[in-house]
């Protein structure tokens, strides 16, 4: 290929150009001595032109030069398409994702190695889930992740022998702010502040590390403030419950500290199930003036049937607490009809002198197509000083529901539990979001104290999902108490109407 000519060079030949020129007439000797005025003219002209053409072909070589010793500018970057994890349904292989293909994808702190690794690996800049999106940083090192829930509530109560049982509330059951994230593969955590009631708490608060022992088993450790890991509804987030209460078995038979303590969590996955142990002191509450009361608590799930489109659940789980010096009154009032009717609860009556709790509970359920069923019931052993026998109460619960739509039940196989739904047609892209009917029985005894009450409740209820983070819930609650203690003494019953209006993301 023919280089161009150097810049240099093209000087020179219009240098030698004009000295050719002044020879040719210096050689003439009749036009060096008489040259007519159009003849120097014409000879001007043409030079002229001679000298423009070789100096425009000599700024173009020079502009070349230059722009060939600079750098090659950069490409425009070009953002990668987002890569989404494909469920089972989509790769039409069997059901191994730990996640079923019915549920939003998991946030940052409750991925498992393997789609972390993936995560990571696809250099997405944002990923978009369920209400707000999940951003990665370039180098896909950052994951990170707002969360929030708004669960608005209304509550009717009639039908009562007291009238002050029969009244209309209204409450924020959930009012959060958070955040997730995490560093890696391994690293993650998760920080939430609940503002309703107007106060401020903090929930969920904790750091973790997760890593793969083997093809299809998988660890995490979390280390900070605790959602207890106990029972099928109690391990089950406000926000993704069926009912707008969690069963008694939830609220009832639990560690004196609740559902939140500060201390360590390992679990352990496998294909079919998992296992927890949990060790905390108290919940958050700034008082460092004594010593906390400690809760050691385990639970195991197993999925012994998991198909495409029906699970079979087995569960178990029980903690032991013992109660520091100043935490020995267990006086307990359990939510019976709904949670913002402050005089609707079934009563133990006045309980102090505590040493400890020891409870425990199973689970059986799972689902079937649309159809999901869960039984749970539970124990809690109170112990008492001075060598009174322990205050045993009771509980148990029998779930159901049917998703008229067609939707699979939101259940997590790899943490037995109810998550948010991947709703198949939401209404904001023109289907009828998916419509769920629900009904319960729950009983409550505390009678084996003298001042100790007992209760029912039986519930029918309609959950709307509008898509996978916002629904409308109804529940019709037709409850039963007989306490033996406080202002509501004797058997009563009534009825009490609730809705919900919820979002989460």
């Amino acid at each position: 290929m023919a280089r161009d000519p150097d810049p240099g060079n093209e000087a020179m030949m219009l240098f030698r150009s004009g000295c050719a020129i002044a020879a040719l007439i210096c050689a003439t000797p009749a036009l060096a001595q008489t040259p007519s005025q159009a003849e120097l003219a014409e000879l001007v002209r043409a030079q002229a032109a001679e000298i423009a053409a070789l100096r425009t072909r000599l700024d173009r070589l020079e502009g070349a030069r230059v722009a060939a010793s600079q750098p090659a500018p950069a490409p425009a970057p070009v953002t990668p398409p987002v890569v989404m994890a494909q469920t089972p349904s989509q790769t039409g292989g069997n059901v191994t994702s730990p996640f079923a293909p019915q549920l939003v994808p998991p946030g940052p702190a409750e991925r498992d190695v393997a789609q972390a690794r993936q995560a990571n690996a696809a250099g997405v800049t944002t990923e978009w889930g369920a209400g707000l999106p999940v951003f990665h940083s370039a180098d896909g090192i950052y994951t990170f992740k707002p969360r929030g829930r708004i669960l608005t509530d209304v509550s009717s109560t009639f039908g009562s022998d007291y009238a002050a049982r029969n009244i209309t509330t209204t409450g924020m059951r959930a009012l959060r702010l958070g955040l997730e994230g995490g560093v890696g593969t391994h690293f993650f955590y998760q920080f939430e502040s609940d503002f309703s009631e107007n106060e401020v708490d903090i929930v969920t608060a904790f750091i973790g590390w997760r890593n793969r022992i083997a093809p299809g088993i998988d660890y995490d450790v979390r280390a900070g403030h605790l959602f207890n890991d106990r029972g099928f509804e109690g391990s089950t987030g406000s926000d993704s419950t069926p009912f707008m209460e969690r069963t008694v078995v939830s609220t009832a038979i639990i560690p004196q500290r609740g559902f939140y303590g500060v201390g360590i969590m390992p679990r352990l996955f496998w294909k079919t199930g998992h296992a927890s142990l949990t060790v905390t002191g108290d919940r958050i509450d700034g008082n460092q003036s004594g010593n906390d009361s400690r809760t050691v608590l385990a639970r195991a799930h197993w999925n012994p049937i998991k198909t495409a489109n029906s699970v079979l659940h087995l569960g178990a789980w029980g903690f032991d607490e013992g109660l520091a010096a100043g935490a020995t009154t267990l006086t307990r009032n359990t939510v019976i009809g709904g949670r913002f009717n402050g005089a609707l609860r079934v009563s133990s009556g006045a309980l102090t002198g505590g040493t400890g709790t020891t409870g425990y509970g199973l689970e059986l359920g799972g689902y079937v197509g649309p159809v999901w069923l869960m039984g749970e019931a539970g124990q809690r052993h109170a112990r008492l000083d001075a060598g009174r026998p322990d205050f045993v109460s009771k509980a148990w619960s029998l779930s159901g529901g049917w998703f008229v739509t067609g939707d699979l039940p939101p259940y997590n196989p790899r943490l037995g539990s109810f998550g948010q739904p991947r709703v198949l047609r939401p209404i904001f892209e023109g289907g009828p979001g998916a419509i769920e009917l629900t009904a319960r029985y729950e009983n409550l005894d505390y009678s084996d104290l003298l001042t100790g009450g007992q209760g029912w409740a039986a519930t029918l209820g309609a959950n709307w999902y509008l898509n996978s983070f916002t629904r409308f819930q109804f529940n019709v609650v037709h409850w039963n108490t007989d306490n033996r203690a406080g202002a509501f003494v004797g058997p009563d019953d009534g009825q009490t109407v609730m809705t919900r209006i919820a979002v989460t993301f």
